[in-house]
């Protein structure tokens, strides 16, 4: 059946209170908004640049979406505590869950468990770096190379602003992956050869800024400070990457006070059609549903267009797409799906004594 789409277009210019374009200490920067990816502000976002423990992000995520059981127990290996910089304190032979782990990686900042993570996945660092740069591709990253999973200085590990926006944007899709990184202050239990560990959240900003959700801090000395954030507010999300920065949660502040008045969400503006006309239904007309809750509009413009067919053939299930909203803000496209807000049972015709009688002559 052939899509017709309505004649339902507009353009919304609004006056936004957005101030003038702040300025940052960091070398590299850039500010997202989370559903769309629309760039708010960027300078120097693609230069390749080290990254620290940022890194850590991807490192994070590949376990979220590799180990389906966080509770798991991981036996602390020789080669995984061999290691520098910030650490849980590790023991060989030590049993920790997968989720530990994954907030002592994510709050302390440990390069222990970063290693023992991606020898648990992968079985070695070089191999679990491998899996990290295919899974960047696959996100779009492509100026990003990992050498380790902790973010360690190490030739050829860099990435740019651009890319770690990506990464953050996938990363914090993961419902467990947003609890952990918005997470304060968590506790590991005392193994059998180490104490409570008490694990602080290195991430200021949970503390600065009304709505910031995380995500990751970082430094080295070749890398500087690098930090990436990102905060919501009624409903937006926006991520923050500075790289190099010598002033990263002011750099932060301002990108988020910049961002949040240029992005507004959807809410009625678009009159999505209640129901459509039903051939061979017991109903005449069935009820339409779509969710815009993610929708944006972004410095005040927006063009959309609705999809939708003449008429459905009754049949369909609750669920079933039957039609696309498709909307144009700021240079991005986004789409939401119309669909069936109830079964459309078919009309059963009770056939005539004659009907019944011709179908019984023709067998």
């Amino acid at each position: 059946m052939k899509k017709a789409i309505f004649g339902i277009f507009l353009i919304f210019l609004l006056s936004f209170g957005a101030g003038a374009v702040p300025s940052v200490s960091a070398r590299s920067a850039i500010l997202i908004e989370a559903n769309t990816g629309q760039v708010l502000f960027e300078k120097n976002a693609d230069e390749e640049l080290p990254m620290a423990s940022v890194t850590k992000m991807m490192t994070a995520l590949l376990v979220l979406e590799r180990v389906p059981d966080l509770s798991e127990l991981v036996t602390v290996s020789e080669s995984a505590v061999r290691t520098e910089g910030s650490a849980l304190y590790l023991k060989p032979g030590e049993q920790l869950s997968v989720s530990d782990l994954l907030y002592g990686l994510m709050l302390e900042s440990g390069n222990d468990a970063a290693n023992l993570l991606a020898e648990y996945v992968a079985g070695d660092n070089e191999s679990f770096a491998a899996l990290m740069i295919e899974r960047a591709r696959a996100l779009g990253a492509t100026h990003t190379v990992f050498q380790n999973p902790s973010g360690l200085p190490a030739d050829g590990h860099y990435s740019t602003a651009r890319d770690l926006a990506l990464i953050a944007k996938a990363a914090l899709q993961n419902e467990t992956f947003r609890q952990i990184v918005s997470t304060e202050r968590a506790t590991i239990e005392a193994t059998d050869q180490y104490g409570v560990r008490y694990l602080k959240n290195h991430n200021k900003l949970l503390n600065l800024y009304d709505g910031a959700i995380g995500v990751k801090t970082g430094f080295t000395k070749k890398a500087g400070r690098c930090l990436v954030s990102a905060a919501e507010r009624n409903g937006i999300r926006l991520i923050a990457v500075t790289l190099n920065a010598g002033d990263d949660w002011n750099d932060h502040i301002k990108l988020f006070d910049f961002g949040f008045p240029r992005v507004t969400g959807v809410g009625e503006a678009i009159p999505i059609p209640k129901s459509i006309p039903l051939v061979g239904g017991t109903e005449s007309t069935a009820p339409l549903q779509c969710d815009l809750s993610r929708a944006v509009i972004v410095d005040g413009e927006m063009k959309f267009s609705v999809e939708l067919p003449r008429f459905l053939y009754a049949g369909g299930q609750t669920g079933t797409q039957v039609g696309v909203v498709h909307i144009e803000t700021g240079g991005a496209t986004q789409q939401f799906p119309i669909t069936l807000a109830a079964d459309t049972p078919i009309k059963v015709v009770k056939k005539s004594f004659f009907e019944k009688l011709f179908e019984f002559f023709q067998k």
